[in-house]
């Protein structure tokens, strides 16, 4: 069960996912920390911050829509109170997702965190509103996704893994940029952009008009970027999307991923992560693979 991530060894290639399993230790009494891939914090800015004001999370028919606003401690009290106390699962291995709303603010985050022990690896969440493009996000055009890898990996002490944006024409053409900048992996898809309405009030369900779909409604949507984004670049994959099985996670390999990310199930079941990743195992065991690996990429596209 145990893959190579970016030069990171992992017990398993299945992961709890940005956003939906806070910082770890609030899943500590529920998960084995240390039976799972790895887990990535929420996203971490410089300074603190509150998010947007609730309602900012309300259920689809297949799926949830949030508008968090990427609420969080910010990195000091992130490094002081929450990383020594992650240091009890050693093995355990810990991504930090890392965002801001310029790239220098990117670049402070983590040159604090190169300071820290504990750390695997770095996830750029470029799905960020770029300040000084008129509020286009890093992720959705090439010419700033480009400058904001490059940079993150020349001030980078760790593994660098970007994590796309799926509202873009080409998921291929920003997966290749971001390898060509450096990065280490690639993490896909993050939500995509959606919205509901309350036809009795006619108002917007979330405060924030918008927010990111994830859960089971974007699966085929998001195994398919998988499939384009692998094909596209030679750096590995961490494919993310609507993942509530362990048959699903095995589908995400075989289009061309090397790891998973579990994240909107974790709602549901908060041991979600722990159990697909027993699943996986049995699943490998009753389909006689005898390495994990053989599966990333290996879908069959010949036609009888």
């Amino acid at each position: 069960m145990q893959v190579q991530l970016a030069g990171i060894q992992l017990t398993n290639p299945v992961i709890a996912a940005s956003g939906t399993f806070g910082y770890g230790i609030e899943f500590e009494e529920i998960v084995s920390l240390e039976k799972i891939g790895a887990f990535v914090t929420k996203g971490i800015s410089f300074n603190p911050l509150s998010g947007h004001p609730a309602p900012r999370l309300i259920h689809t028919a297949a799926g949830m829509l949030n508008a968090i606003g990427l609420q969080n401690i910010g990195v000091e009290e992130f490094i002081t109170k929450k990383l020594p106390q992650l240091a009890r699962y050693p093995a355990c291995k810990v991504i930090v997702n890392v965002f801001g709303y310029t790239v220098n603010e990117y670049l402070a985050v983590i040159r604090r965190l190169n300071e820290a022990p504990g750390i695997a690896a770095y996830e750029l969440n470029v799905s960020c509103p770029n300040v000084h493009a008129g509020g286009m996000t890093f992720g959705a055009d090439p010419s700033s996704l480009e400058y904001l890898v490059r940079e993150a990996k020349a001030v980078s002490a760790r593994p660098l893994i970007v994590k796309l944006s799926p509202n873009v024409t080409s998921i291929a053409q920003m997966a290749k940029v971001a390898a060509n900048m450096g990065a280490d992996a690639l993490s896909l898809v993050n939500t995509f952009l959606a919205m509901s309405i309350d036809v009795e009030t006619r108002k917007p369900r979330l405060t924030n008009v918008t927010g990111g779909l994830s859960g089971p409604a974007i699966k085929p949507i998001a195994l398919r970027m998988v499939y384009e984004a692998a094909r596209a670049v030679s750096i590995p994959i961490l494919g993310m999307g609507g993942i509530v099985t362990p048959e699903d996670a095995v589908e995400f390999l075989l289009a061309g991923a090397t790891a998973v990310q579990v994240g909107t199930a974790s709602y549901a079941d908060p041991r979600a992560v722990e159990r697909i990743a027993h699943g996986l195992e049995s699943w490998c065991r009753s389909h006689h693979i005898e390495k994990i690996t053989a599966l990333t990429g290996a879908v069959d596209l010949t036609r009888p």
